[in-house]
């Protein structure tokens, strides 16, 4: 037996949860497939940051040319920036969401000027950046080393459960009528002739009138079933927690100076992370802990925030972020096939991902989006 769908959506982390809540919502008739469980990659195993601001250390190593090739992302960030505040009213449940505003700080007169020409940068689309001196840093952040001289704050970042966002959506997804099946894997699919897509998987075929493809660092291989050939890269990285103690990081916070989030969650545990690099098998894709980067990063974090040097580490897990070069989404239809949508936002997607499925959403839907999508096409690989 053939199961058919209008909307077929593929993936079941955050990105894919949250577009098929958003096009059920619409009374349309979404099938969802996951190759494993809901929230098992990427969606599960970041560090819950919801950021908007211009990755720093991207900014200095690319240029200020990058950054405003970059900087149209803004926008979409701090949209999802919003619906993050309003979605444990929306989907009745509690995702730990707080916006306590993200710090920048920096250690030395070099790192302060990067840090005031990005923020000329993110001011131009909309972004509200205030320039902290030593005494406003030491005011805002008692917890930050004296070492460090200012920062750039944003109110309008914080973090949530990862833990929590991508069960919730597939929940409220299930509640308005989508069909969520895990443990079925997608191993190929073709264009039918009239349109619409046939599609084969683990547990039986189906056929869908259009596709919508959310496989994080898997997108990829999914579109090249049709032909289609996208730069998406997946990166192994790692990240930090340390056992519950008393609340004193009170934001998200960044370093000018090295790789470097922190931030404390609901329950008194401290997150660190910043993209430091996991070790990954070639042989069999298997991911384990860089020592190496662990001892980096946590010595840039006591550099930071020195009450850390006297809690204790209690885990370390590596994991697999999706990217492209430019650190750009690839967002909407495919051009040359009807049908066939892309939902890909690297980086940054735990953070997006709202957004983003909200965005995807009202295009499969034929509806005109709230944002200029042409910098985000796959028209720009040619």
């Amino acid at each position: 037996m053939v199961d058919t769908a209008d909307i077929l959506v593929i993936g079941g982390g955050l990105a894919g949860c949250a577009t098929a809540y958003y096009l059920a919502r619409e009374k349309a008739d979404v099938l969802l497939v996951e190759r494993s469980d809901f929230n098992t990659f990427a969606s599960g195993s970041n560090a819950g940051s919801i950021h908007a601001q211009i990755p720093h250390l991207t900014f200095v190593e690319e240029g200020e040319g990058w950054a405003r090739t970059f900087a149209p992302t803004i926008r979409i960030l701090l949209h999802s920036v919003r619906m993050w505040t309003r979605l444990e009213a929306e989907l009745g449940e509690d995702l730990e969401v707080a916006m306590p505003g993200g710090l920048l700080v920096a250690e030395t007169p070099e790192q302060m000027r990067d840090l005031e020409r990005k923020a000329v940068i993110e001011r131009s689309r909309g972004m509200q950046i205030d320039i902290l001196d030593r005494d406003a840093l030491r005011s805002l952040a008692p917890y930050v080393s004296e070492r460090m001289i200012g920062g750039a704050f944003s109110p309008e970042e914080g973090k949530a459960s990862p833990l929590k966002a991508t069960p919730a959506f597939a929940r409220a997804a299930r509640r308005c009528g989508a069909r969520l099946e895990t443990f079925r894997e997608v191993t190929g699919m073709a264009p039918r002739a009239g349109g619409g897509y046939d599609v084969t998987t683990t547990r039986g075929d189906i056929r869908a009138g259009r596709i919508v493809d959310c496989a994080g660092a898997d997108a990829g291989s999914i579109a090249r079933m049709i032909g289609i050939d996208l730069p998406i890269e997946g990166h192994a990285i790692q990240v930090s927690v340390t056992e519950p103690v008393e609340p004193f990081v009170k934001h998200l916070l960044y370093f000018a100076g090295g790789r470097l989030t922190l931030k404390q969650t609901a329950s008194g545990t401290c997150l660190i992370g910043g993209g430091w690099p996991a070790e990954m098998s070639p042989a069999t894709g298997r991911l384990t802990v860089s020592l190496r980067s662990l001892r980096d990063n946590l010595r840039i974090a006591v550099r930071v925030v020195p009450a850390l040097a006297g809690i204790n580490l209690v885990r370390t897990w590596p994991a697999i972020v999706n990217g492209t070069a430019d650190w750009k989404p690839i967002l909407g239809e495919i051009p040359g096939h009807p049908g066939f949508f892309m939902n890909m936002f690297p980086w940054l997607g735990f953070s997006a991902g709202p957004a983003a499925a909200s965005i995807v959403a009202d295009l499969v839907l034929g509806r005109v989006p709230p944002f200029d999508l042409t910098s985000f096409s796959a028209l720009r690989y040619g």
